[in-house]
């Protein structure tokens, strides 16, 4: 067990990983919770590796916490802690808030998180540590699953994608029926009796939807108008939004042009969720929705005037993860005191891929600022002063910035810039 009395020494670390690693992959959590108890005391540990489409999600520690733990509840955090920055705070587990230690690592293509779940919020002085051992695990994991068969390993990782958009999918789609219903039930100018045949209505409606409307849009086949898609939405979010103290301002299409159904479908699947995300924060008077579709990406903006913090929609991380899954991108703006901007964008999948020799190509505009500043040596607390963001938006858009440039470090990523711009 690692030791927090006196100075690690490295025999003693490689110890530790050898403990770790040698034995039976299902029990490599369980080793690693015992070499950590003393350097961070945890009463669980948790971990999310999206590379394993079996069992991606795995825990130890008290029974009724660690059987109590999803995959939905880490997501979050993979998309969101940056690897290499392991990070402290409290999020909402099993339906409860719980002190957390996360590290993030991306020595797997898709990477993956440990959480620790503490007893308090005390501060963890060997984090240093903990991400190199986390590290050392991923890759261990990584190279046992390249091990397997590889049509079968497709095979499983497509089988379990499909069950997490459908999760996802129809999570979302019962958060939007409650939200409505809470707001019809929540809003003083509707009497009791009204406000009942209205809340049941707006069940049945949502029963009848879940069955007929999703299934349908699933088939995601053919093509319709940009128009009408949008339009679909539209009517969506207003039923969402009618009675609550939210307007809703919409910015339709500019071109009728024909868009592939999955692609439509994805982005109303986007675009709900996060509002519904922006739903939950303080303050939030006007929400603004557009989209436009160009014959190869549809592009989807979604705007608040909420407090403008990147920590209250936490869960919007799982989103970002799925749409990567679907080559899809999710860049989140938070301006603290002028709100969030989230901008969602999809490829259709038949379109041609563009050519390019400029690596940089794949990065937003905003990822471009954070990326030069990031060249020039300023740290996360410098660029966000300097951009007028919090903090959380830089580490978002850093882990953004590596993933889509196939590199693994802050350093890397400079030297790619600085190797461009030459």
């Amino acid at each position: 067990m690692l030791r927090t009395d006196e100075v690690l020494d490295a025999a003693e670390v490689l110890a530790a990983v050898a403990q770790i690693i040698d034995g039976p992959p299902n029990e490599i959590l369980d080793r690693l919770s015992t070499a950590t108890a003393e350097l961070v005391p945890h009463r669980a540990v948790a971990q999310l590796a999206s590379q394993c489409a079996s069992t991606p999600v795995t825990a130890h520690g008290e029974p009724a916490l660690a059987e109590a733990i999803t995959g939905a509840d880490l997501a979050a955090l993979l998309g969101t802690v940056t690897a290499g920055q392991p990070w402290q705070g409290v999020v909402p587990i099993a339906g409860a808030e719980y002190p957390v230690l996360a590290v993030s690592s991306d020595r797997a293509p898709r990477g993956s998180v440990v959480v620790f779940i503490q007893y308090d919020e005390t501060p963890t002085a060997a984090a240093a540590v903990l991400q190199e051992l986390w590290d050392l695990v991923t890759i261990h994991m990584y190279r046992l699953t390249l091990e397997r068969e590889p049509g079968a390993l497709a095979q499983n990782r497509a089988v379990a994608e499909a069950r997490n958009d459908v999760a996802a999918e129809l999570g979302e789609a019962h958060a939007a029926t409650l939200a409505t219903i809470l707001g019809v039930l929540r809003n003083q100018r509707i009497d009791d009796a009204s406000a009942r045949t209205m809340a049941v209505e707006m069940a049945l409606n949502g029963l009848s939807d879940l069955r007929n409307d999703t299934q349908r849009d699933r088939v995601c086949s053919g093509e319709e108008p940009a128009g009408k898609a949008f339009d679909r939405l539209a009517d969506s979010l207003r039923a969402l939004l009618r009675h609550g103290p939210v307007d809703l301002e919409l910015d339709t299409p500019g071109n009728d042009k024909l868009v592939p159904a999955g692609v439509a479908h994805r982005a109303r699947v986007a675009v709900r969720s996060v509002v519904l995300a922006m739903l939950t924060q303080d303050g939030v008077r006007r929400i603004r929705v557009g989209w436009r579709w160009n014959g190869t990406d549809l592009e989807a903006t979604v705007r608040d005037d909420g407090p403008g913090r990147l920590e209250d929609v936490l869960d919007l991380g799982q989103l970002a993860e799925r749409l990567r899954l679907h080559e899809g991108d999710l860049d989140l703006d938070a301006v603290p005191g002028w709100g969030l901007t989230a901008r969602i964008t999809l490829h259709a999948g038949s379109a041609p891929q563009t050519v390019t020799s400029d690596p940089l190509a794949p990065l937003g505009t905003r990822e471009l600022e954070v990326l030069e500043r990031l060249a020039q040596g300023h740290r996360n607390r410098s660029i966000a002063d300097d951009l007028h963001i919090s903090e959380s938006t830089v580490k978002f858009h850093v882990a953004n910035i590596l993933t889509k440039l196939s590199v693994t470090t802050r350093t890397q990523a400079a030297a790619l810039y600085h190797a461009t711009a030459l």
